[in-house]
């Protein structure tokens, strides 16, 4: 019972981590119609934010919040000078994306080498639930990924800002007579998402260490979610993210882990072909 129980909460938490990274990559998708692939690469910026701040001598939280300050800040920046000139075609944008990816994955890979860097728990130690202890982190991740999707989806169905966001989705010609500035709210929207894998980054970096792939690790992870889950809603990505990161972690208690990750893409290969739209389909909160 305690080696179920333990499990189920690696599971849960390993879920967590990927609705963390997939609600900025969802956001975007949705929202703006285009893939972002260098959103691996800001959770890296966000994980490295972190530790450049604990490397300074700086207490970890400030690094915590400073990154998706900072990568938020950099994603406005990318989606008006760079981004924003692609709209038109969809294709290019993403690769222009996974340009600008290669580009920050490289910087970082010049700035730390090929080491892993470790990064301090800022909530160390365990809980103990009877003979039972599962990690006080981790645990932590979960509670601030669950806060952070009440957040965003109070954002989205009750804010002004929520409802302009979504007028733009829904018919930006008609946002734009209406007296929405579209390219305002195409960069505020951009910005967002990139600022929630800078929070991710920051939160999972002291499970995974600090290395220039560590983007890499969750990117495909996350597109295949988006797809899974459907393109066009806030709840399609998250839903989508709860299966993969489900599945990517319970397969592995049961198999090889390279096995394990094969078959998790070859399944939602197979979800995708019979029901393209994903699980939850259309437009809207």
């Amino acid at each position: 019972m305690a080696n179920a129980f333990v499990a189920a909460f690696e599971i849960l938490s390993f879920g967590a981590i990927i609705v963390l990274i997939v609600l900025g990559l969802g956001i975007i998708a949705s929202m703006m119609g285009i893939f972002n692939f260098a959103q691996g690469e800001f959770v890296l910026l966000g994980a490295y934010i972190t530790y450049l701040a604990y490397a300074k001598g700086l207490p970890i939280w400030a690094g915590m919040v400073a990154a998706p300050v900072v990568v938020g800040a950099l994603g406005f920046v990318l989606e008006a000078l760079i981004i924003r000139r692609f709209y038109a075609a969809p294709i290019v944008a993403m690769l222009g994306t996974y340009a600008l990816g290669l580009i920050i994955r490289e910087s970082v890979r010049g700035l730390i080498g090929g080491f892993y860097l470790t990064v301090p728990e800022p909530i160390g130690g365990s809980i103990d639930i009877g003979a039972m202890h599962i990690s006080a982190w981790r645990f932590t991740i979960i509670v601030i990924t669950l806060l952070v999707m009440a957040g965003c989806y109070l954002l989205l169905s009750r804010t002004s800002f929520g409802l302009r966001m979504r007028a733009t989705l829904e018919n930006p010609s008609l946002a734009r007579a209406s007296g929405i500035s579209t390219p305002l709210m195409y960069g505020a929207t951009f910005a967002f998402g990139s600022a929630l894998a800078g929070l991710a980054g920051a939160l999972i970096v002291p499970v995974f260490s600090l290395y220039a792939d560590l983007g890499l690790r969750f990117l495909i992870q996350g597109f295949v979610a988006v797809m899974v889950g459907g393109v066009g809603s806030f709840i399609g990505p998250v839903a989508g993210a709860g299966v993969i990161g489900t599945l990517s972690a319970a397969l592995p208690w049961v198999m090889a882990p390279v096995v394990a990750d094969v078959l998790v893409f070859v399944l939602a290969i197979v979800f995708i072909k019979f029901r393209p739209q994903g699980l939850i389909a259309g437009k809207g909160v």
